[in-house]
């Protein structure tokens, strides 16, 4: 028996009042009552644009031109209020923070409450059971803007499960997480699924969602939908590739190494795979003969805040031209060892080198010559009107002969392939060209070494390998010192040769990358979640870090 239509679009055309052309066009979708659905498409195919139909924010809030129809529970959602359309269909927004409103969790979550004029008793009970139902029941007291990117997404939950809304909408639920945090969100969301709502997840980590199993999979290519069926016939038409999306990583890793599969086996869950022997060499990693010069030298080094250990006896040497990934669940010091670094927090046992000097004798501003630090939100960081006055506001920073100043802006707007650009306000820059600028304001300060703090977050497929590849360029042009702080384990394997793991304030690992994310007992300790090239090793029966060896290798012999 066919459940009924939860939210239908029928011939379905949308333009924003402030653009020429239509986001949305000739949208014909139906998600029934009970199902679980992932929308997955690159930045600018109208993934958001379809959610904010879907909760009222079009036409309420978002004015445009309407052609054909949404219906939300076979009703246009023209003819309901926002306010009804919310008691039907919750949304989690990305930005967690932008949906509190109270300082305490349990004021937050019955904020809807007081808003109906509930009795008290009452609303504390649903408070209580809102909380219970996303595990929040012992952080009622608790500031929601100082809990963890998990937790903040949960409090977000429990503020639109009290009208037993049947259905709930989730826009990038994992952009912000760690890999076990990003786990604990999909098995949450599929936990709410089995009680019988409705699940619509908007999400570029398509592997991470996967892990529980979907309905099924819409794609959105240049406003149009360009697929619709489960995940397995996805993944057998490779379609990924074509529509700017990542495929897992087991599957790139089988392509890699030339395995066969039967079209007519399950290819979306590795569990389930029936996958052909095939043969790798022994492992023979290089032996580590390092002669770079030691660029920064942490000898241990420890910092606390309010008796709270932060870093505990950290000690580490990096190379010139070394590519790092910095790992660890949320919380577990990474911030805190980018800031010992910069110098902004400053050791209170230990040392910290620095080419060969006591940073602790060095200001903030010299070691800023040295060191360079990427904010995540490009945004924070750019304070000019266009890329040439960015660039040339740090160059006056650092040098006074403007002759020198005008060949070092040629020089960087070269590097950074921001040449074209030079002229064009800020404002015009796409993000990957944002995040390509705050590089080029640092690159003219002749840094040693370069510290990225999550340079991919919550940036689609295409968008990660733009930025992905104009660092890759970069450090073969510099041989700059990269230090990546990230939770993308794709990035760690694919593009950092050295790994430094820490938990709860200690460095628990420090060697080659493809070793840590191959052990599963460390990332365990870690907090830290494998990714699938260790099940893979396991279903075939190789050895983990060798299949990870090799695929890594291959990865690079390709590009």
């Amino acid at each position: 028996m066919t459940s009924r239509p939860f939210i239908q679009f029928n011939n379905f055309t949308f333009r924003y009042d402030s653009q020429t052309e239509p986001t949305l066009i000739d949208i014909n979708l139906t998600i029934h009552e009970g199902e679980k659905v992932l929308i997955l498409g690159q930045s600018g195919s109208g993934k958001s644009t379809l959610m904010h139909c879907m909760n009222g924010l079009i036409p309420f809030s978002y004015p445009g031109e309407i052609k054909g129809e949404c219906l939300i529970q076979n009703q246009p959602s023209t003819s309901l209020s926002l306010f009804k359309i919310g008691q039907r269909c919750g949304s989690i927004l990305q930005d967690s923070d932008a949906q509190f409103v109270s300082l305490s969790v349990g004021e937050d979550v019955a904020f809807v409450l007081e808003n109906q004029n509930i009795e008290r008793s009452i609303m504390i009970e649903k408070v209580k059971e809102a909380t219970s139902k996303v595990h929040m029941s012992d952080f009622l007291t608790q500031v929601p803007f100082q809990l963890s990117g998990g937790q903040k997404q949960k409090v977000a939950l429990a503020g639109v499960l009290h009208d037993e809304v049947e259905g709930l909408l989730f826009d990038e639920p994992l952009a912000s997480l760690d890999p076990v945090s990003a786990k604990a969100a999909i098995e949450l969301i599929d936990e709410l699924h089995q009680s019988g709502k409705t699940m619509i997840i908007i999400e570029h980590r398509f592997e991470d969602v996967i892990l529980k199993e979907v309905d099924r999979v819409i794609v959105m290519h240049e406003g149009r939908i360009v697929y619709d069926g489960d995940v397995d016939q996805l993944l057998k038409l490779s379609l990924c590739s074509k529509y700017g999306l990542r495929e897992p990583l087991y599957l790139q890793a089988l392509k890699t190494f030339n395995v066969p599969l039967d079209s007519q086996q399950s290819w979306a869950f590795l569990s389930s795979m029936i996958i052909p022997a095939f043969d790798l060499p022994a492992l023979r990693p290089d032996v580590n003969t390092q002669s770079n010069e030691c660029v920064l030298s942490f000898n241990h080094v420890s910092f606390q805040y309010d008796e709270r250990p932060l870093i505990q006896d950290v000690s580490f040497n990096l190379y010139q031209g070394e590519r790092i990934a910095l790992i660890g669940e949320n919380g577990a010091g990474k911030s805190t060892l980018a800031k010992l670094m910069c110098g902004i927090l400053r050791p209170q046992e230990g040392n910290i080198m620095l080419l060969n000097q006591e940073s602790s004798a060095l200001s903030i501003a010299q070691i800023g010559q040295k060191i360079g630090l990427v904010m995540q939100n490009p945004n924070h960081m750019i304070a000019k009107q266009s890329v040439e006055e960015e660039i040339l506001f740090a160059l006056r920073l650092r040098h006074k002969d403007e002759e020198l100043i005008q060949s070092k802006l040629i020089e960087v707007l070269v590097m950074s392939d921001l040449k074209p650009m030079r002229r064009w306000p800020v404002k015009a820059l796409s993000y990957g060209q944002k995040k390509r600028l705050t590089v080029a304001a640092i690159l003219a300060l002749s840094p040693d070494i370069l510290i990225l703090d999550e340079p991919t977050a919550g940036q689609d497929y295409a968008h990660y390998t733009e930025i992905m590849s104009f660092l890759e360029s970069l450090h073969k042009k510099t041989q700059l010192t990269f230090i990546f702080i990230t939770h993308d384990m794709h990035l760690a394997m694919e593009h950092t040769d050295r790994a430094l793991v820490l938990s709860q304030g200690k460095l628990i690992y420090d060697g080659p990358t493809f070793m840590a994310l191959s052990d599963e007992s460390l990332m365990s300790q870690a907090s830290l979640r494998p990714t699938s090239l260790l099940g893979l090793a396991q279903q075939t029966g190789h050895d983990p870090a060798t299949l990870a060896y090799h695929f890594i290798k291959e990865f690079h012999h390709g590009q």
